[in-house]
């Protein structure tokens, strides 16, 4: 798995967290930096630190599986990317019926704070995603520790940056975000698939 599929992969991971602070930066009223921090980090420290523990139980199976290794990261990513990509179509819907003023109706927490409990229930929330792609990371031979970092700091600066633009700019940026990840998430467990079989590329040269 390149370089460049890791950095995908973790912006694309990174996309339920960030629908997530943006959200809480339109609610939380007075929004300080240190708050702000607060969230990135909590997002980013579980992130990062899913796709370790499931690479750790990947690396467990990986003789007893390795012949179709391929399958398991296409299926795992492709089911992962279709999820978001429906809970975008399903939000989208929504937001249409019920023609949700999103400035309107967010009512502002008087409190400018977040609790642990809350932040680590919403963490363990959308890092579950990274638990399945960290399972895929131990048959593909990933170096672990560089794409948990990796993860885990673009989690970070990508939530930093929403939570402080959700306070700002309301849910401009939340809205597409899941759809973006999913695509991607999707886009590289084909390009995974390819590289282990040649089929797409095989049969593009014969299409051709």
């Amino acid at each position: 798995m390149s370089f460049l599929s890791i950095l995908l992969t973790s912006f694309a991971l990174s996309m339920d967290a960030f629908a997530v602070s943006v959200t809480k930066g339109m609610t939380l009223k007075n929004l300080t930096k240190k708050t702000a921090f607060k969230i990135a980090t909590f997002f980013g420290l579980f992130q990062g630190g899913m796709p370790l523990i499931g690479w750790i139980l990947g690396i467990s199976f990986e003789q007893s599986i390795k012949s179709f290794d391929h399958w398991i990261a296409l299926i795992l990513l492709s089911c992962l990317g279709l999820k978001m990509i429906y809970e975008f179509i399903e939000n989208k819907k929504n937001n249409s019926e019920y023609k949700i003023d999103i400035d309107s109706n967010i009512e502002k927490n008087e409190t400018s704070d977040i609790s642990n409990k809350e932040l680590t229930m919403l963490s363990i929330a959308t890092s579950i995603d990274a638990l399945a792609i960290g399972i895929s990371f131990a048959f593909l031979k990933v170096n672990i520790l560089s794409a948990s970092i990796s993860i885990a700091t673009i989690t970070f600066l990508i939530c930093l940056v929403g939570t402080l633009a959700g306070n700002k700019m309301g849910s401009i940026f939340k809205n597409y975000a899941e759809l973006l990840g999913g695509i991607i998430l999707i886009l590289i467990g084909i390009n995974i698939f390819n590289e282990h079989t040649d089929y797409i590329s095989n049969l593009l040269i014969n299409f051709i």
